[in-house]
């Protein structure tokens, strides 16, 4: 049995968002960089990529979390060992029958797994709810045109959440369907038509990315606010 990290509280199973999604595991975690320990790695079974053994405690924290949630989840849904590595792309690579997202903010990790012959595309985001003044700052980076125009006809109280379920739910877009398309895409490329505060969100893509993933095709997403995070999720069914 793999052991925890010090750095990291024991495994959460609970959905934590509006609708529960058959035939997929998650696994959440919170951990702290400033409880690593030297021995975490090796303790949890989980060997670190040169990229990681370079980087800082913060980010070998999260990389840590988020690995140990999707072994987890591996093993609950296939009985499968397996730390997914790291592509070239920087995206996990998952076992070929499977699809999967891994997701960190401040000391929060998730992952998601399902068999692609249900979800062929999951992508899940988690993001620190911005500021009112960040995200009045980023909203012409993240928000297109007719979003930034949608924007101004919503309560001021409202854009942080508004412009921090944009990026998070364009992010997640991003997950479920590059592994898919094998293409990348950014912010402008997509654009959230509706979302409502009981955590449904649709996204509208704005470019042609494969003769099925066209300019005009709309997805369905959903997400939650939880102590202060956003965690959003597009899962693209079979």
């Amino acid at each position: 049995m793999n052991r925890l990290p010090a750095c990291c509280t024991p495994l959460d199973a609970h959905w934590p968002l509006p609708e529960p999604l058959p035939g997929t595991v998650f696994f959440s975690t919170r951990f702290d960089p400033a409880l690593l320990a030297a021995s975490d790695f090796q303790r949890s079974a989980v060997p670190p990529p040169a990229s990681i053994q370079r980087s800082v405690a913060k980010r070998q924290a999260e990389f840590l979390a988020g690995r140990v949630c999707a072994r987890a989840a591996l093993q609950q849904l296939d009985h499968l060992d397996c730390i997914p590595a790291i592509g070239e792309d920087r995206a996990p690579v998952w076992p070929a029958p499977i699809s999967g997202s891994i997701t960190h903010s401040t000391g929060h990790a998730a992952a998601i797994v399902g068999h692609k012959a249900q979800w062929r595309g999951l992508g899940m985001d988690l993001e620190n709810l911005l500021s009112l003044e960040r995200a009045e700052r980023l909203a012409g980076e993240i928000l297109t045109a007719d979003e930034l125009q949608r924007m101004g006809a919503i309560d001021r109280e409202q854009i942080a959440l508004l412009v921090t379920l944009t990026f998070s739910a364009k992010e997640s877009l991003f997950k479920a369907l590059y592994p898919i398309v094998q293409k990348r895409f950014y912010f402008e490329h997509a654009e959230v038509v509706e979302w409502s505060e009981a955590g449904h969100v649709r996204l509208r893509l704005l470019t042609e990315l494969s003769s099925e993933w066209c300019q005009g095709k709309e997805l369905e997403g959903q997400f939650a606010v939880d102590e202060e995070q956003l965690l959003s999720l597009v899962a693209v069914g079979a």
